[in-house]
Parts: structure tokens; sequence; C-alpha cells
């Protein structure tokens, strides 16, 4: 099984209801979701206070899927082998917060966790280039962080494409993941521009049918996808041209 043939599906606890958490978790994980997202920031580099390494202590007896930590802090380093401790099984760390990005990526696979990257909206690819092979996933912001619910930008959609052609095509390369406004109306473009890692919060645990369900259904939604060839829209190819 080749990398565009499984996307995969990372439910953002940001979303949850927090008073049943480990409802909440169990219950995406019933749904077959593929990792769990968590959302972690300081007030500082993001406008926003989430979670810290107690609640990644708290889920990795809950759940076999993998936990995903994103770290939306000032000085991620000091707090990389406290959050592998407790569970972490990748950390993201934004390349605008770390000015010795190549160590920090070290310092995260030297922890036991598997090390990943992350680029706010206006953050150029080329500030990747040479790190793309000790990361095991990019993840690309398609909202500015710090708040689940907000509208996807529509020009990271073509950002997206140029990192995949950025990309070897190989099993091996770093899996591309997008995290904002994913949702069904916005599915289509982000699977169809190259994203084989999808974060969804509210989009999962808002849901009226409930959070096991919203992950069926999209699973369903997103092997239809893959399964069909994708449509000649020339309007949307006039739309991204300035941005390709």
């Amino acid at each position: 099984m080749t990398q565009r043939e499984r996307v995969l599906i990372a439910p953002s606890i940001l979303s949850a209801d927090f008073s049943r958490l480990a409802e909440e978790v169990r219950a995406v994980e019933e749904g077959g979701a593929d990792i769990l997202h968590i959302d972690v920031m300081d007030g500082h580099f993001v406008p926003n206070l989430t979670v810290g390494p107690l609640v990644v202590r708290a889920l990795r007896p809950v759940t076999a899927l993998p936990i995903h930590v994103h770290l939306m802090i000032e000085k991620p380093e000091r707090y990389i082998d406290v959050f592998a401790e407790a569970g972490a099984d990748l950390i993201t760390v934004h390349v605008e917060t770390c000015p010795h990005l190549h160590r920090t990526l070290e310092q995260i696979r030297e922890a036991g966790a598997r090390p990943a990257v992350v680029l706010n909206p206006a953050t150029p690819l080329i500030t990747l280039q040479e790190v793309l092979d000790q990361v095991d996933l990019v993840l690309v912001m398609t909202v500015d962080p710090g708040f689940g619910g907000q509208t996807l930008i529509p020009g990271m959609l073509g950002k997206v494409r140029r990192l995949r052609e950025m990309l070897p095509d190989d099993v091996a390369a770093p899996r591309i993941e997008v995290d904002g406004g994913v949702n069904k109306e916005t599915l289509a473009d982000v699977v169809r521009a190259g994203a084989d890692v999808l974060v969804m919060g509210s989009a999962i645990f808002e849901e009226a049918g409930g959070p096991a369900e919203a992950v069926r259904d999209y699973r369903r939604r997103i092997e239809a996808l893959l399964t069909s060839p994708a449509p000649c829209d020339p309007t949307q190819k006039r739309r991204w041209s300035r941005r390709d």
C-alpha cells in the first residue's frame, strides 16, 4: 500500500467534550480513526491555552491510537522529553519557534518519539528544505493556529500541492498533514491537493451522529475520492494558478 492509497484521519481533541474525554477518544478509535491529535498551546506563541503532558499521560492507557502532540509553544525544546515520556508517539514543532530546528528534531528522536515539523500559513516552504530528510511528517497549517472551527485559507491548497512536488514519490517520504477548516465542504480539495493526514476537530466531535459515526462517514468519503478520477475543473485551475 503506497502512501497515497491511505489517507489518515486524525481527530483533534481540541473540539472534544473534556468532561468525558476518555469516552470521546474511545469513540473515534471505535469509528476507525488512525491518529489522536493533541494541540498544546501556551498563550504566547498562539492566543490560547490548552493542555499539557498530564493529559497525554492520562490518555495513553485509554487508547491504542498513536498520539501526535502538536507543540504550539515557545521554546518547545524545554518540553520535548516530558511529552515523549508521557506517551507521545510523534511530536510536531513549529519552524517559527525553533532557531536550531535541526537540533530540536534530533532531540525528539533521541527522546523516543518521531519528529515532525509544522508551518504557519505565512511561512514559506523553503524553510523546510534542509530538514525534510529528518522528519516523518510535515504539517501545513491551513488556518492561523490558536482556535478550532476556523475556515480553511484557500491559498494553502496551493502550498500543499507545492510541498507534494518537493517530496519524492516514495512511501518513505514524509507524510503531509493539514490542520484547519477540513470538513465535508473542503475534504475533496484537501485530498486532491496531496494531503494524506487530515486533522479534524469540530468536523468530527460536533457532528450530530457522534464522533464514531463522523469518522466512519469521513472514511467513506475519502475512499470514494481515492477511487474516483479527479474532475477536470478549468475554473479551479485558474483559481490557483497565481500560487502554483
